[in-house]
């Protein structure tokens, strides 16, 4: 890597640079890009307007890697897959501005990836970027992409930009409509999901306050509570009515999986798996905060940030314990128990695009024997005539209703209760709730209540 002198900047200084350096972080370590775009919030130094552009860079490379790697290996001149990590982000980034980003003038998405090429490795392969780029800019209505009736797999794995294990797997589950359907909405932009602390004030009074500042929202079609921002410039962790506990952020998957537990007053409840503790609350304002709720987490520096929340929203009745899930020791029987299990996070990928380039298929039959181990420990935890529910934010049947059928199979002190009784019959299938975003327009989740004889 080339000396800097003293008066160029740090390479990787600017938001372009910024993303580069994280993508080729996120791609040789095991860390996920929620960890990594914290870090850079805190010590980059960019303007708010420069973190903005640098998220929309970075979650659209990771969300169209495929497609992008696609177009770059047929343009480069030599083994593109074999070319260093920086320079392959430098272009990924660069042509994900071009194909994707109308506002950004080619020159500038080419020029800025020259530069940062020519500080990282030298002008030899600045001028190889400089190439290649503007070959894909001039000949990018030209390009050849996969046929769908060629070869269905290949070809949504390249345009919608899925590994193939995935995709085989959503193909023979979904048919091929549907799972392109499902890949689509993986790579849109979410909206942002608020619910209404019922404790400090009402539905109606947020909605009131949001018309009256020109924010833009919908109601959630399942949840009265719960309201959806339209427009992804509004950040709402930095508005005041989130600062001072009025609204958090839930998705409505959360919300209906929640919804299930039927919290009520007066009563003993644990949350086994509660980070960050968005169902901890909602259990809180369903049982008025009159419950006493046990929220643990094995993380002692995700209870901290669970205790910060608290103070925010507010609660008394919600009480942040470490512990593990798996064995968490106690004399104590509970009124209801909330599993909601490590999972592998392929319902929540449009938020979380990582996670597609991070799990393995091995990692679904790996994360089963977890979530049997808690639902085992969970079941001793529970009262008899208490309830037990099970929840994930993925859509894997393995994790799901595998996993409630071996439950029921191995406890026959439990049964099912149809989830129609407390959801709508719209996220219900065969009395179990289960949400799919190209179904619902909602994250893909899972839920079942299971009461004790």
């Amino acid at each position: 890597m080339q000396a800097e002198t003293q008066n160029q900047p740090p390479i990787f200084s600017s938001a372009r640079g910024t993303a580069v350096n994280i993508l080729s972080r996120f791609e040789r370590s095991d860390a996920y890009l929620d960890k990594l775009l914290d870090y850079e919030y805190r010590t980059s130094g960019l303007s708010a307007v420069d973190s903005a552009f640098m998220t929309e860079i970075l979650y659209g490379v990771i969300r169209h890697k495929n497609t992008l790697d696609f177009v770059l290996n047929g343009f480069y001149n030599g083994d593109y897959m074999k070319c260093i990590n920086q320079i392959k982000n430098t272009l990924r980034v660069a042509l994900y501005q071009i194909m994707y980003l109308d506002r950004i003038p080619v020159h500038a998405a080419i020029n800025e990836a020259v530069e940062l090429a020519k500080r990282i490795q030298g002008q030899r392969l600045a001028g190889l970027v400089n190439g290649v780029l503007r070959n894909i800019a001039r000949n990018l209505n030209n390009i050849r992409f996969p046929q769908r009736e060629d070869d269905p797999i290949y070809y949504l794995t390249v345009m919608q930009s899925h590994p193939r294990w995935l995709v085989r797997r959503w193909v023979a589950r979904f048919g091929t409509d549907c799972a392109e359907l499902f890949m689509k909405m993986d790579n849109e932009r979410p909206a942002t999901t608020i619910r209404v602390n019922t404790l400090r004030t009402t539905v109606a009074e947020i909605a009131k306050i949001l018309h009256e500042r020109n924010i833009d929202f919908t109601t959630s079609k399942y949840l009265q509570n719960t309201l959806i921002i339209t427009n992804p410039k509004i950040k709402v962790p930095a508005m005041d009515l989130f600062a001072e506990g009025f609204i958090t952020i839930q998705d409505s998957s959360a919300s209906l999986a929640t919804t299930l537990t039927n919290a009520q007053p007066d009563t003993m409840i644990l949350d086994l798996c509660a980070a960050p503790g968005g169902k901890s609350f909602l259990m809180a304002e369903m049982s008025r905060d009159r419950a006493k709720i046990v929220s643990l987490d094995k993380f002692e520096a995700k209870i901290r940030i669970m205790d910060e929340n608290i103070e925010r929203m507010g609660y008394r009745s919600v009480c942040p314990l470490a512990g593990d899930a798996t064995d968490f020791p106690t004399s104590e029987q509970f009124d209801l128990v909330l599993a909601d299990v490590p999972c592998s996070g392929l319902g929540v990928l449009s938020k979380k695009p990582d996670i597609k380039w991070k799990r393995e298929r091995e990692d679904i039959y790996e994360l089963v024997k977890l979530q049997r181990q808690i639902l085992e420990h969970a079941a001793l935890l529970v009262k008899p005539g208490g309830a037990l529910v099970y929840s994930t934010c993925t859509t894997e049947p393995e994790e799901n209703t595998e996993n409630i059928a071996w439950m029921l199979e191995n406890h026959p002190e439990f049964h099912l209760v149809p989830a129609e009784k407390y959801l709508p019959k719209e996220v219900c299938t065969d009395g179990m709730m289960q949400t799919f975003p190209f179904l619902h327009k909602i994250d893909g989740a899972f839920a079942a209540r299971l009461e004790k004889e």
